[in-house]
């Protein structure tokens, strides 16, 4: 692949970059085709009263979210956030600070929502909304993937995602919206899934992984679809159904089920875990998306919800479905709603109902990225951070050779992939590169320092980012393994085996 543009050169420590004005002024996504606009109901075009129907939307969104309007009016310009965010270090651009990226919002705020703003504007920053500020909106707040690492250092809680969710919702509204997105969330409504993969095609390709599967170990796991009074639906993100490393962890799921004994299904109305209603700032969106795993759920008459490897999803799940779609009083309640596979196998694993062969992964020395939205958006378990321990408790049970990053890139502190927030796209190839600077840093210290062969994640975006982006900075796209790759290859499927 020719790339045109210049690859960040990793170093041995961290550096704060000096800026560089505009220097990412010329990148922005394709903007969303008419099509797409009007399957979500928003204009094909930038309408003629853009402006007042833009001010009216951020007067909406200040009623309806408190939290807004509180983020509008308390940074007092500290600093805290300017380093932390890895498009900043990796372009150099300073409205990539997340200061500066809110700025873009606020300075508008402030001149229509507020006293010193609509008197005496330059004193206070405000702006007139223009067709310059719209496009500044378009370029930036499509810079932000909405991973939230900044708001962990802001002092006073300030939350980038949520202003970033509603700028684009409405850029949406004004007929500005995102092409990748947009047109992803339309299939979904239409079919069931991001990658509009139709019923027949789905269960063809299910099919011949169980042949795959038969193959490799002489077991006849099932990956079973739409099956009526299953006891668990698995929601999972498409990826995961087509192409490596995701395909290997979904085989890693099948082969849990099947040993712990498990009556599972897929959905073909709901074969989508994967909600990008949260990355256009669309509750309408991300509710219409969810609700077709509620409905799939009371179709089917299952009593689990169990959701697959995907960062966003899972933040969904955890964070918004009780309140989009719930309640889940159909459901088993000796379950947690919704239940992450990782939380099931862990508990599989504690139980001693799993029983590994970590020779199996002998060859390998393993990391783990936090997935930015499962770390800072989410927890498991029934402990405060089991979204940190759980994932690495299960790696170590597989294998024998674990190493962390440095902790000020893991945990709560983790790095963006660069991918998320809906930037996952090839017309965005050059900020996803450049975003993904600080995690290839960490990553290489640890190839450096211990040997790393292998980085596990258990997110489809940062799978499928850093596949694309880690061959760039030197690494193999091989290197990037789905968890449950590494927990299905080294389970031990032999009932003589187990009793050993």
């Amino acid at each position: 692949m020719k790339v045109e543009f210049e690859v960040p050169a990793l170093t041995e420590f961290p550096e704060i970059p000096v800026i560089i004005n505009n220097a990412m002024a010329h990148c922005q996504p394709f903007v969303a085709k008419p099509e797409h606009q009007a399957q979500l109901g928003y204009p094909g075009e930038l309408v003629e009263d853009w402006h007042d129907k833009a001010i009216d939307k951020m007067r909406d969104l200040l009623g309806k979210f408190r939290s807004l309007r509180v983020f509008m009016d308390t940074c007092v310009k500290c600093g805290a956030c300017t380093d932390k965010c890895h498009y900043y270090l990796g372009t150099a651009d300073p409205k990539n600070m997340p200061v500066a990226r809110q700025d873009l919002l606020r300075a508008v705020y402030r001149r229509y929502f507020t006293f010193a703003g609509k008197y005496f504007p330059k004193l206070v920053g405000a702006v007139d909304l223009t067709e310059e500020v719209i496009a500044d909106w378009y370029r930036y707040f499509y810079q932000c993937s909405e991973c939230r690492r900044c708001a962990g250092y802001c002092p006073i809680g300030i939350d980038t995602a949520e202003i970033t969710m509603a700028a684009r919702e409405i850029l949406d509204h004004i007929g500005i919206g995102q092409k990748y997105s947009n047109e992803i969330i339309g299939k979904v409504h239409k079919i069931g899934n991001n990658l509009g993969l139709p019923q027949a095609a789905l269960a063809d390709t299910l099919a011949g992984l169980e042949e795959d599967i038969q193959e490799q170990i002489g077991v006849a796991v099932k990956l079973p679809l739409d099956r009526k009074g299953a006891q668990v639906l698995l929601v999972t993100p498409s990826a995961d159904f087509f192409t490596e490393p995701h395909v290997d962890g979904l085989i890693g799921y099948a082969k849990v089920f099947h040993r712990a004994g498990i009556d599972w299904t897929l959905s073909s109305y709901a074969s989508e875990a994967a909600n990008f209603g949260v990355f256009t700032g669309s509750y309408e969106h991300m509710q219409k998306v969810a609700m077709r795993i509620r409905d799939a759920a009371l179709a089917l008459g299952v009593q689990r919800i169990v959701v697959g490897e995907c960062g966003h999803a899972w933040r969904v799940a955890y964070s918004f479905w009780n309140s989009l779609i719930g309640p889940f009083d159909f459901l088993d309640p000796d379950y947690p709603v919704p239940q992450h596979i990782c939380e099931l196998t862990y508990d599989l694993i504690q139980q001693g109902a799993l029983k590994f062969d970590p020779e199996v992964h002998r060859d390998k020395v393993i990391t783990f990225h936090d997935s930015c939205n499962v770390s800072r958006g989410s927890r498991m378990g029934n402990t405060p951070g089991g979204q940190f321990t759980i994932p690495r408790e299960i790696i170590k049970a597989c294998s024998n050779n674990f190493v962390d990053m440095a902790a000020d890139t893991i945990r709560e502190n983790t790095f963006c992939c660069g991918g998320g927030g809906g930037l996952l796209t090839d017309d965005l190839l050059e900020l996803r590169v450049k975003g993904a600077m600080p995690r290839a840093q960490a990553l290489q210290q640890v190839i450096e320092d211990y040997g790393v062969t292998h980085m596990a994640a258990i997110c489809a975006i940062c799978k499928s980012q850093f596949t694309k982006v880690l061959p760039m900075y030197g690494m193999g796209m091989d290197m990037v393994i789905s968890v449950h790759q590494l927990v299905g290859d080294a389970l031990i499927m032999d009932n003589e085996q187990c009793r050993k």
